[in-house]
Formats: structure tokens, C-alpha cells, sequence
């Protein structure tokens, strides 16, 4: 790794970053692949509407490493001519959106409907996200993203107040984001998890999400500042504690919900992801105890692919059928359920799934094969 010229030890990736991104796509895949949906621990689930839970810190996690990483990116972006710059981010936009895409549609059965395919999923917010918190950062810097993050986090909490049904404004059926998304995409193309169209990664609550986003550039930006040090680690961990109090005192008004994507709820995902990155700088970085974190860098090295083959392979297994169920059923029913505890079955499933994608990632990395979009 190449050294940082005026702070010795702080390299272009850190290891904490790498740990933090692994640590993430883990706990993703094991909450996307439980065994039986209906038995989850209570950790394991989201919140039913507003409220938190760990499962909810997932998504917002990555956003934040995502932007981490374009703390140490986007000085090279930032020397490009703007066509330049639109070009290398607007591939890789598309290029991220398209895949996300195409794994709502797998196994693309009738293409006749390839319209009606949901729009919009995890991987195309992460593109959005990114495509415009590099707009942002390319024309605004560090000023520019903490005004839009200010402006848009207070306005998207007037929109929702103020175009949201007048007796709950942040029900699920009365919130804008709802509307808009029924507006703009149509419920044929939206998720229906809820038991109606509606996408919690719709088109309105991409706005503060891109604020996860820009808040883990201005940590690694900070970092970057002060290095690895005990400075760092202690300004961090008090801009942590300082946004989950502020998150819980807005939660009155404006109340923390990861489907609606609430103001409260990046302030609150932002502080936590805050202290757990100061932590693993603390100890990764500055302590040096890195005997443990090979399994997360594995993760972490490949976290694209590795997410996708997640989602491919758990889908193909629920297509071959295998007597009156499937594969999946199969597997489950006959090492896990017969001899486990429902809820315990459902998670030790999505567990040793989780190390099997590993193996996969380990595989790749002992091969240095390394798949970036």
C-alpha cells in the first residue's frame, strides 16, 4: 500500500474500513437468507414500521462505507475535466443499477413482463446514492456536502410532513414517499413485502439516504486528517453519541423508521456507524490486534459479487425441485429443522450460508481475483 505522505501509517484503505465493509455484507447475507422467514429472532428482523432494531443498521452501514471509501477516491475524481467525471461515474452507476436490476428479474421466466420487474432494490439506491454524493463532493467539496446534507435532511422531513395524509403523515399508507412512488413508477414496479406497492427503497427516501453516503466520506476525510490516532478515535466517538441523542429527541417529532428513511434514522445510523468505526480504528489501527479480522477482510475485498452471488445462489436453490419441495426445502428440513428449535433453524441456516459464501470469497482472495464494478 502506498503510504500517506503527510500522515505516516494512514494508508489509501485502511484495514478498519475493510473490516467495517465485511462485518456488513455478513450480517447482510444473514438476514437476507433466513431458513424460514416467519421464525426470526427479534434482532434478525426489521422494525414492523417505526422503531430499530440491529437488522435496520445494515443497509445504512454500507452507504457509509461506501462514501468512506470515496474519501480516498474522489481526489483523483476531483482532478478530472466534469465529462470525465460523469463518464467513470455514471459507468459505474448504471453499471451497479443494471445488476441490482437484473437480480429482481432472475430467473427473467417470462420477459414478456420485463417491465413489471420491480424498479428500484438495494443495489440501485447503493448506485443512486453514489452517483449523486459524487456530484455533490465533485462540484461542493466538504462545504457542499454539509449544506445539502443539512438541506436535505430537514427538507425531506418538511416534504414528508407537508404532502403526507394530515392525520399521520408517517403511516404507511399516508406517507409522500408512497404517493410519489405510486405516481411516478406504478405499483406493478414497486415491492409489495408490505402487503401493498410500496418501496422502501422508492424514489423520495433515496434523498437522505445519499446523506449516509456523504457522512462516511467526512469520517474518512477526518481520519484522514488526523490519522490513526486517539484524537480521531475520541472526535468520532463523540459526534457518534452526540447524533444518536439528537436522533432520539427529533424520534418525537419526525420518528426513526429504516422504510420511510427517516431524517432521525440516518442521524441515528450515522452515530452508531461512528462508534463502531473509532472502535475498529482503535483497535485495528492503533492497537494493532489484527489476529481476527482476516474473515471480514474476505468479505470486504470482494463485497459486490460476493453480495450478488448471496442473493443468486440462496434463488436458484428455492427453483430445483427436489420431491414436493425444493432444494432450499430440502436442505432446510433435513439438517436444520429436524433437530433445532424454529427460530434457531432459521438462523443457523442463514448462517452456514453465510460461510459458504465466504468459502467463495476466501477462494478468491487466495486467488487474487478481486471484482469491481
Amino acid at each position: 500500500m502506498t503510504q500517506n505522505p503527510i500522515l505516516p501509517g494512514l494508508s489509501n484503505r485502511y484495514l478498519a474500513l475493510d473490516v467495517l465493509r465485511g462485518l456488513t455484507i455478513a450480517f447482510m447475507i444473514v438476514v437476507n437468507t433466513a431458513g424460514d422467514w416467519s421464525n426470526l429472532f427479534a434482532p434478525l428482523a426489521h422494525a414492523k414500521w417505526h422503531g430499530f432494531t440491529p437488522t435496520d443498521l445494515v443497509f445504512p452501514t454500507f452507504l457509509f462505507v461506501v462514501g468512506n471509501a470515496m474519501s480516498f477516491s474522489m481526489k483523483k475524481l476531483q482532478q478530472t475535466s466534469s465529462s470525465d467525471f460523469f463518464k467513470k461515474v455514471g459507468k459505474r452507476t448504471v453499471l451497479i443499477f443494471m445488476i441490482g436490476w437484473l437480480l429482481s428479474a432472475f430467473p427473467f421466466y417470462d420477459v414478456t413482463n420485463i417491465l413489471e420487474v420491480r424498479l428500484f432494490g438495494v443495489l440501485q439506491r447503493i448506485a443512486l446514492c453514489y452517483f449523486f454524493g459524487a456530484v455533490v463532493l465533485y462540484y461542493g467539496g466538504i462545504k457542499g456536502a454539509w449544506i445539502f446534507s443539512a438541506i436535505s435532511l430537514l427538507g425531506y422531513w418538511a416534504i414528508m410532513y407537508f404532502f403526507g395524509d394530515s392525520v399521520d403523515p408517517y403511516s404507511l399508507t399516508g406517507n409522500a414517499a408512497i404517493k410519489l412512488d405510486l405516481a411516478l413508477m406504478g405499483p406493478e414496479r414497486m415491492y409489495g413485502g408490505e402487503g401493498i406497492p410500496f418501496d422502501p427503497e422508492g424514489i423520495l427516501s433515496t434523498l437522505p439516504a445519499i446523506v449516509n453516503v456523504l457522512a462516511g466520506y467526512l469520517a474518512g476525510k477526518m481520519i484522514q486528517k488526523l490519522g490513526n490516532t486517539m484524537d480521531a478515535v475520541k472526535k468520532m466517538l463523540a459526534i457518534g453519541l452526540v447524533l444518536v441523542v439528537v436522533s432520539y429527541a427529533w424520534d418525537i417529532l419526525f420518528p426513526i423508521n429504516k422504510k420511510i428513511w427517516t431524517s432521525s434514522y440516518v442521524l441515528l445510523t450515522v452515530g452508531i456507524d461512528l462508534i463502531f468505526l473509532a472502535l475498529l480504528v482503535a483497535v485495528i489501527e492503533i492497537k494493532n490486534w489484527k489476529g481476527w479480522t482476516y474473515f471480514f477482510e474476505v468479505f470486504g475485498r470482494n463485497p459486490l459479487i460476493l453480495y450478488v452471488l448471496s442473493g443468486l445462489v440462496v434463488t436458484i436453490l428455492s427453483l430445483i425441485p427436489v420431491g414436493d419441495t425444493t432444494l432450499k426445502g430440502f436442505i432446510y428440513q433435513n439438517f436444520y429443522t429436524n433437530w433445532l428449535s424454529p427460530k434457531m433453524a432459521s438462523f443457523l441456516f442463514a448462517f452456514s450460508y453465510m460461510l459458504i459464501i465466504w468459502l467463495i470469497g476466501l477462494w478468491m482472495d487466495k486467488r487474487k481475483i478481486y471484482i469491481k464494478v
